[in-house]
């Protein structure tokens, strides 16, 4: 049910990105928007009904100051829609840089990897240096099949900022960075040099320390991978990022009775964090403790309700369950935040 759905937002979202960009006007201005930005930011953030409509009428102003357009960009990845694809295409042309880059992470949120690249690829070749190596750090990690048409350009774009960030002052976020575009172009060595550098500059960072342990992972050292994963462990028992972390690492390395324990660590640890009480839910399912994943994702949308990514999976495990009321219960609060998400279109 899920990789139908994901493949059928996929060509929706396809087909409206290429008729949106077809037509000669982008951009639709809003005449006389009728909520305030403060108004629509916390029916956003609360996922009350209409959110999705207020959202869509906030971003599309061609009078919002930025750091505005940023909160509201934000929360964009709760509400999908034709109309949202449309507002972060125009908004990722944005004359801003600081509005580009956060145009650049609520894309990542919201599209799945297969259609990213087709939204910012072109960014690839953007004017400015740190709107190209934003996009560029966001595309890294998708395979040669999502990329696509992209994957020539995404290689010479990793290749072009090297030396943009080999000769920027040395810190361990711009060494991580670089590692990631030495691994991107096949340089092994000169990542795990660079990797090295950023520890050493940040020896207790814990971005820094799981940065390296990631890295180790894909050129396929998993034993150095284990060991610093231990190393941190020791430093940071009780470091909620880590668990989840190690978590996420089992469940991929098809462990997921191991995982279950530190995903369930990060989650008492961090009650109020959605990702890891969604992993966990993951994980669960995984083992078919359906109930148990079910009161996970539960927990979230009670706390926030807005969390489209929780509501869309716990609708798929109160099908699987037979609850056929919850998922109508579910799917009617859905609609009533989003009447256009495809989830409902798709008939979820």
């Amino acid at each position: 049910m899920s990789a139908l759905l994901s493949a059928s937002l996929i060509c929706l979202l396809a087909l409206v990105l290429l008729i949106w960009r077809s037509e000669p006007n982008g951009q639709t201005k809003a005449s006389h928007p009728s909520q305030s930005y403060a108004q629509a930011l916390e029916q956003a953030r609360l996922g009350k009904p209409g959110a999705a409509r207020m959202l869509y009428q906030q971003l599309v102003r061609d009078d919002m100051p930025d750091e505005r357009l940023i909160a509201l960009l934000a929360e964009l990845p709760h509400y999908p829609s034709p109309q949202a694809l449309k507002l972060l295409d125009t908004l990722l042309d944005h004359e801003s840089v600081a509005v580009r880059e956060a145009a650049i992470q609520s894309a990542v949120r919201l599209l799945p990897d297969n259609h990213l690249a087709v939204l910012l690829g072109p960014l690839l070749t953007d004017s400015d240096m740190q709107v190209r190596l934003a996009a560029t750090l966001a595309l890294v990690p998708l395979s040669p099949d999502d990329l696509g048409l992209y994957f020539a350009a995404l290689q010479h774009s990793a290749e072009s900022l090297q030396p943009f960030l080999a000769r920027q002052p040395p810190s361990a976020s711009n060494l991580v960075q670089l590692a990631r575009l030495y691994q991107q172009t096949g340089k092994s060595a000169q990542a795990l040099a660079s990797m090295e550098q950023a520890v050493k500059l940040q020896p207790d960072d814990l971005a820094t320390g799981m940065a390296r342990v990631e890295l180790l992972d894909d050129l396929g050292q998993a034993d150095k991978a284990r060991q610093a994963f231990r190393t941190l462990l020791e430093k940071h028992p009780n470091a909620p990022e880590l668990q989840h972390a190690l978590g996420k690492w089992l469940r991929e390395h098809g462990q997921a009775e191991f995982a279950v324990l530190s995903l369930a660590r990060a989650s008492e640890l961090a009650p109020d964090n959605d990702d890891y009480h969604y992993d966990l839910a993951l994980a669960l399912h995984d083992l078919e403790q359906l109930e148990a994943a079910q009161k996970q994702l539960q927990q979230i949308v009670q706390n926030h309700p807005a969390n489209r990514k929780a509501r869309v999976l716990l609708i798929q495990y109160a099908r699987e369950a037979g609850q056929l009321q919850n998922v109508q219960v579910l799917l009617a609060e859905l609609e009533q935040q989003n009447p256009d998400d495809p989830a409902l279109q798709q008939g979820l």
